[in-house]
């Protein structure tokens, strides 16, 4: 018997100070039965780095030639499309080819150093491409706000992410590997 996805209901208030974005969304996140409560994390914290009225979850590790999110036009272009980990050259070719932004958020502590320094040369030529970098520990801490039910504040300023709920807070600093901080 397969084991199904763990539903998560979060009600997130966003404060981008540097885009001056101000937003209150109400999501729904299907956890993935091989996927961890940090790596959700990640996902939920990349929705809030790129919010806005447009930016959807999609149906995520179930298919193979869409985003786990991304932003669409009305008229079905894709204007940002984000994923996570340590995506090779292929896959992140064939993202930059459809989508105007492609953004790769990798989280994986240790590794990353070791990914990125295999990969760099190869990803340079991508023009559209924005890697960014979680630090190990912050995504450590921000494992330890997930519960059924989450309440959380993200606070973003300076390219600093305060996470908070009501009894915790996380700072987040993205490290940036690629592209640019608009």
């Amino acid at each position: 018997m397969a084991l199904k996805a763990t539903v998560f209901k979060v009600a997130i208030q966003i404060a981008d100070m540097d885009r001056g974005y101000y937003q209150d969304h109400q999501l729904t996140l299907a956890q993935h039965p091989s996927e961890t409560d940090e790596r959700m994390m990640v996902r939920l914290l990349a929705f809030a780095m790129n919010a806005s009225d447009s930016l959807t979850f999609s149906k995520g590790l179930c298919v193979d030639d869409e985003p786990e999110l991304w932003d669409k036009s009305l008229s079905d272009e894709i204007n940002l499309w984000v994923e996570f980990g340590q995506s090779d050259e292929k896959w992140l070719r064939k993202a930059c080819g459809r989508a105007k932004q492609v953004q790769l958020i990798t989280y994986g502590g240790r590794s990353v150093p070791i990914w990125w320094k295999q990969n760099e040369p190869l990803l340079e030529r991508y023009n559209n491409l924005t890697i960014w970098n979680i630090p190990e520990e912050a995504v450590k801490a921000m494992g330890l706000l997930v519960g059924r039910n989450m309440s959380l504040q993200f606070n973003i300023c300076e390219g600093q992410i305060w996470i908070s709920d009501n009894d915790n807070s996380v700072l987040v600093e993205p490290e940036l590997l690629k592209g640019s901080q608009e």
